[in-house]
């Protein structure tokens, strides 16, 4: 609706300011925000934001991004949802939550902490659970309004019990400091397979963190063609000739994403690797017409 504006992903790949710096790239994704706040004459509601944008094509803002972005709302008068449906419970390894990512990379970003936060389906393992996670003061607030809320599932204790079992067991397996020890495993795999003869010409980017990592594929590493036919036949021929589940992302869906269990060991990444590499050489090469195979549904 006209209360709601959508802001240009901060893909510094294929984006709109992809062929700047990083902190340049930044503070010009940030300034569509600043935009949208003025547009609202700095009476704003709320800035919704992933930590890491899975159906963008597994993007991670650059450094200072939330931060310049967050300083535009909060001005305006508004609130900082974090998304963590996807990222948050340690899947990007180096951080328990998307929203600290850009914190904890050693350079100056300070930690900006959200308003509000949503998590859903890892808080289960699987089981419906999800969660809204907020400051005192907007609880407060909330209340005083006098309006009840209501969830017919809300409070089941089957799946809080399951919720309480799954931060036992991230702690107890240390699942957190897995994600990030053999996510970097698997990125080092996965760009010794982009430098390789028989590989090079398909795989743009790989990018992400921990058990959070994405693997674009274009037609030309120049001109960044989508290959988004042949990302289609790699996810379907991974699934049915080697038993692996992927999924496909990003704006021309040739982004193939790998976010596999917590407990994804070295030994799975091999087998992934090896697959995938089988799967581009042979049976991918095998393929006369490309634009002949369906899309693979995701």
């Amino acid at each position: 609706g006209s209360h709601i504006i959508k802001v240009p992903c901060p893909d510094t790949y294929r984006g709109l300011h992809h062929d700047m710096g990083e902190e340049e790239a930044a503070e010009s994704y940030a300034e569509y925000v600043r935009n949208a706040c003025l547009k609202f004459n700095n009476k704003v509601g709320a800035f919704i934001l992933e930590g890491g944008m899975s159906v963008g094509g597994v993007i991670l803002p650059p450094a200072s991004y939330i931060q310049k972005c967050v300083t535009f709302v909060r001005d305006a008068g508004g609130v900082y949802i974090a998304d963590e449906v996807q990222t948050g419970f340690g899947r990007l390894g180096s951080c328990y939550w998307g929203f600290q990512y850009n914190s904890v990379q050693g350079g100056e970003d300070p930690l900006i902490v959200p308003d509000i936060v949503t998590v859903g389906k890892p808080f289960g393992n699987g089981m419906p659970l999800a969660a809204v996670i907020t400051t005192r003061k907007i609880a407060d607030t909330f209340e005083s309004m006098g309006v009840e809320y209501f969830n017919t599932f809300g409070g089941n204790p089957v799946c809080a019990a399951a919720g309480l079992a799954m931060l036992d067991v991230m702690e107890s397996e240390s699942l957190q400091q897995n994600a990030l020890t053999v996510g970097n495993y698997l990125k080092e795999r996965l760009y010794h397979l982009q430098e390789s003869t028989s590989c090079s010409h398909l795989i743009g980017n790989v990018r992400g963190s921990g058990l959070f990592v994405g693997v674009e594929f274009v037609r030309d590493r120049q001109t960044l063609e989508p290959a988004t036919e042949e990302t289609s036949f790699l996810c379907t021929i991974l699934k049915e000739t080697y038993a692996i589940l992927t999924s496909i992302d990003g704006p021309h869906n040739n982004v193939l994403v790998i976010k596999p269990p917590m407990v994804f060991s070295k030994v799975d990444v091999d087998c992934f690797i090896q697959s995938l590499e089988l799967a581009i050489t042979h049976d991918l090469a095998s393929i006369h017409d490309i634009t002949s195979i369906s899309k693979t549904p995701t």
